[in-house]
């Protein structure tokens, strides 16, 4: 059985009005969530209530999932609409978080560029391509930043990230390729790469 398939048996089972699936759907996508607001917010107490309102938002509206997409897509979505919201109420445009994790090996292509030796200059490179792309993340029109984070950082799919973001596939591939333009121009200086390359 899928992993699609025990999240879709969970929801099945809350909307019968079983309080412990919903539950463990929470354990389950608590810390992704969480992860993936931290892209777009930046206090940690702030991100804890957003994913709560978002879990509330979704145990919500979970009458009206019909499965259509994976769940945790369906609850990406309303993470990053609540999140959204919360930022427009408070005045605030979405940050980046400058520290990416890599615990579940997310990570942008362009690492597989960085040399892989302990020395204290390419530790210092290291850390200024690091700042150099959260740079340009963080730069991004909110769009491309979205796009960008759901596909490298969250691993989701073209289809997945076109539902999320409520989008046609083709506008999804656009952003995603002009976000990584646009990471890629502020990077050529760093890594000495040709102009007719991304890295």
């Amino acid at each position: 059985m899928s992993d699609r398939d025990i999240d879709q048996q969970l929801v099945e089972r809350a909307q019968r009005g079983e309080k412990r699936a919903f539950d463990l759907l929470v354990a389950k996508y608590q810390r992704r969530l969480a992860r993936l607001l931290s892209r777009f917010i930046r206090d940690g107490s702030d991100i804890e209530d957003v994913t709560q309102e978002a879990f509330i938002k979704a145990y919500r509206a979970l009458p009206s999932f019909r499965g259509e997409s994976a769940f945790y897509t369906w609850l990406y979505r309303i993470g990053i609409n609540t999140a959204k919201n919360f930022l427009s109420a408070n005045g605030r445009r979405p940050v980046v978080n400058s520290e990416i994790e890599d615990e579940d090996g997310e990570s942008f292509d362009m690492a597989s560029q960085i040399p892989d030796m302990n020395t204290p200059e390419t530790e210092l490179m290291n850390k200024e391509i690091l700042a150099t792309v959260n740079a340009a993340v963080e730069a991004l029109p909110e769009e491309l930043r979205t796009a960008i984070t759901l596909r490298e950082m969250e691993g989701l799919s073209y289809d997945e990230i076109a539902t999320v973001m409520d989008c046609p596939i083709g506008t999804v591939r656009s952003r995603i390729f002009r976000a990584r333009e646009a990471i890629a121009a502020e990077l050529r200086p760093l890594l000495d790469t040709a102009k007719n390359r991304r890295w």
